[in-house]
């Protein structure tokens, strides 16, 4: 069993892609930062601050249809309170991509009122699109764009090149390729980035995966396993809640398996099927919307 996985996944074309943030923000105005509204932390690049300086900056928390509504909405009272311009947004059902150009447009109002003093009052305004792989920019720009240009897939390190997209006459947008950080100090962080297909799963350890995140799902959202899986708290062993995050995991991904009647000759459990069963429904939310992380107090 491994107790601490190190994930690590930084292409050579992240490498390029930062140094291509790096020299293009002279060029705008604003940094728009889309973040899984599942992982709000764990989907946020450290590095963008140091990046992005002192840029007026835009928190969209993405995919709120796969998230606890209740986080969402503490999590955009946190970010608010950071002093960032903050929508919530679901590109599925577009809900929340009209509230982008408005939000933005008042981000800017200062900016704006600069360029008319200077008699540029039509000068568009452009912001940079940033995030982390598969959080879903291109998807968002298309629809705020209203166009279909944009290659968009749910898998990591699809957009590779910079690419300007106009939102309206007076906006544009900067997309850029989904980028992550040299090192996951935290390993939680990288945990959390796989269980949501931000690292690609043929890089990890399936099964210790799926055991982690079902020891998760069980610490915050237990009923929700209890109904899918059938699990039955009084079946755990009596030193069950002294157990280690991934012994607990495996536990219960055993209960599961069993419950299920995934077996391999011999009657030993399918572990391997039951991670991946668990993974796959987990992403297409089919056990609960779910936020693995809390704003701090």
């Amino acid at each position: 069993m491994n107790e601490d996985m190190n994930i690590q996944w930084y292409p050579g074309h992240m490498t390029k892609t930062r140094r291509m943030m790096e020299s293009e923000l002279k060029l705008v105005d604003a940094v728009c930062e889309l973040l899984d509204a599942r992982i709000p932390v764990s989907s946020r690049n450290p590095d963008l601050d140091a990046i992005c300086g002192d840029k007026p900056r835009m928190i969209i928390l993405n995919r709120i249809d796969m998230a606890d509504p209740a986080r969402t909405r503490a999590w955009a009272d946190h970010f608010k309170r950071l002093g960032y311009s903050v929508i919530q947004t679901d590109c599925k059902s577009r809900k929340g991509i009209s509230d982008f150009s408005p939000a933005l447009n008042r981000l800017l109002a200062e900016k704006r009122s600069r360029y008319a003093e200077k008699g540029m009052a039509g000068k568009p305004l452009k912001a940079m699109v940033v995030g982390i792989p598969n959080v879903g920019k291109s998807s968002f720009i298309n629809q705020v764009s209203g166009r279909k240009g944009a290659k968009a897939e749910n898998r990591p390190g699809v957009t590779r090149g910079k690419q300007w997209v106009t939102v309206d006459q007076g906006l544009l947008l900067l997309d850029t390729p989904g980028i992550l950080w040299p090192k996951f100090e935290d390993p939680e962080v990288g945990l959390r980035l796989a269980w949501t297909g931000a690292v690609k799963d043929d890089i990890l350890d399936t099964e210790t995966l799926a055991a982690r995140l079902m020891a998760q799902l069980w610490q915050d959202y237990p009923r929700a396993l209890t109904e899918r899986y059938k699990l039955d708290p009084a079946l755990l062993s009596p030193d069950f809640d002294s157990l280690s995050p991934a012994a607990r995991g495996f536990a219960l991904l055993e209960q599961a398996a069993r419950k299920r009647g995934f077996l391999l000759p011999g009657a030993e459990l399918d572990l391997e099927r039951m991670s991946g069963v668990l993974l796959e429904e987990y992403r297409a939310c089919r056990l609960g919307r779910f936020t693995l992380e809390k704003p701090s107090p």
